[in-house]
């Protein structure tokens, strides 16, 4: 019988190429100040139900809001949180290339998620324009450590990093439990700072200040796993892991060696969202680690930073070999990261997004014999 709920054969991360219609509303709003916030969301709205409807087109069972509504993937969701702020500054994150628009978060107080968090209510639009499983995906726990300067975190109980885990840990189980309560039941966390970890430069820049990256790992499952443990049974939680995606470039390589034994048997998550499209993602060996049952792992064999379109024969091949190491029944098939990790989106078109997804699904039916099998 086929599947209505997640795990799915065929899935994408979440962010989608942000239509015309919503680069020039937000601009008008943020920018401009000529429409109203309404005005904004109505344009949003539209959109929104437009995006839905070409992820159902394609054959897709879970879909998204495509973050629409969203500058960042993370920042936006951790600006709303109780406690913490979003700071411009003149300096921004550095890219293979290109540097990040200069936000910086900043914990200025005791960490919380509000009622009133506004990805609440994004969910809750997503799911009345679904007709299939709607999924949210908001940034995982080890964000708000990663992305926050030691400088940046304010108060004083916070600087000692047991106390901030905790912390955080709390903050999220509470977002989990709040999304429930709105109706969500497949969340997704995009943790990707696990991958940055299996960086050497950046496990040298954590190590310069004094932060063993192994004991970060461990943290970072601990609070994944504290976040979410107490879930309901009906709830699906996925976990996506790349290494940066901005305007198709990236932040970070190195295979998942470090981090495969935590993510895959710490944490507790269901689903996992590994790159593995480009020789940054090393190669397929730490797939081993997963347990057998019922967990399963996406593979992003397809790529979103550039519109070439991959083989079907030569996506099959890669499968055969991802089944040395994890059988089969625990794999599916997902593009290696979102279509437009920021506003601004990657260097493909909207045909580029459509035909990939396309492929998703294709593959999912070619392997599997359908998406929800």
């Amino acid at each position: 019988m086929a599947n209505a709920s997640p795990p799915f054969r065929a899935d994408h991360v979440g962010s989608l190429l942000r239509p015309a219609s919503v680069q020039a509303a937000r601009k008008k709003y943020f920018e401009d100040k000529s429409i109203s916030a309404d005005d904004l969301a109505a344009v949003e709205d539209a959109a929104i139900r437009e995006i839905v409807a070409l992820q159902q087109d394609v054959g897709l069972k879970a879909v998204t809001d495509g973050e629409l509504r969203r500058s960042f993937w993370h920042y936006d969701f951790m600006g709303a949180l109780t406690g913490f702020d979003l700071e411009e500054r003149e300096e921004g994150v550095q890219f293979a290339g290109v540097k990040l628009r200069p936000i910086f978060p900043t914990i200025t107080d005791k960490l919380d998620f509000p009622d009133d968090h506004p990805m609440l209510a994004h969910y809750t639009y997503l799911a009345s324009v679904a007709d299939v499983a709607p999924k949210i995906s908001i940034p995982g726990p080890s964000c708000c450590h990663f992305r926050t300067a030691v400088a940046d975190i304010k108060p004083a109980e916070y600087k000692d990093p047991d106390v901030l885990f905790a912390a955080i840990a709390a903050t999220y189980k509470k977002a989990v439990e709040k999304f429930y309560a709105a109706g969500c039941r497949y969340l997704q966390m995009d943790d990707i700072f696990f991958t940055y970890l299996c960086d050497p430069k950046h496990r040298a820049a954590r190590a310069a200040e004094g932060q063993d990256p192994d004991w970060l790992i461990d943290r970072y499952a601990w609070m994944m796993h504290e976040a979410i443990k107490d879930r309901p049974d009906d709830m699906t939680i996925a976990m996506h892991m790349c290494r940066g995606n901005f305007k198709s470039t990236h932040a970070a390589e190195g295979a998942y060696d470090p981090a495969a034994d935590a993510v895959f048997n710490k944490t507790d998550v269901d689903i996992f969202f590994m790159e593995y499209d480009t020789e940054r993602a090393g190669g397929l060996e730490p797939l081993a680690l997963l347990a057998k049952g019922k967990q399963r792992v996406m593979p992003g064999f397809i790529t979103t930073k550039t519109g070439e379109l991959e083989d079907l024969d030569g996506l099959r091949r890669k499968f055969d070999e991802a089944s040395r190491y994890v059988d089969m029944d625990q794999l599916g098939i997902a593009p290696q990261c979102g279509f437009s990790s920021t506003e601004e989106g990657n260097t493909i078109t909207v045909d580029d997004q459509r035909r990939k997804l396309e492929l998703v699904v294709k593959t999912a039916e070619s392997i599997w014999g359908g998406v929800d099998k």
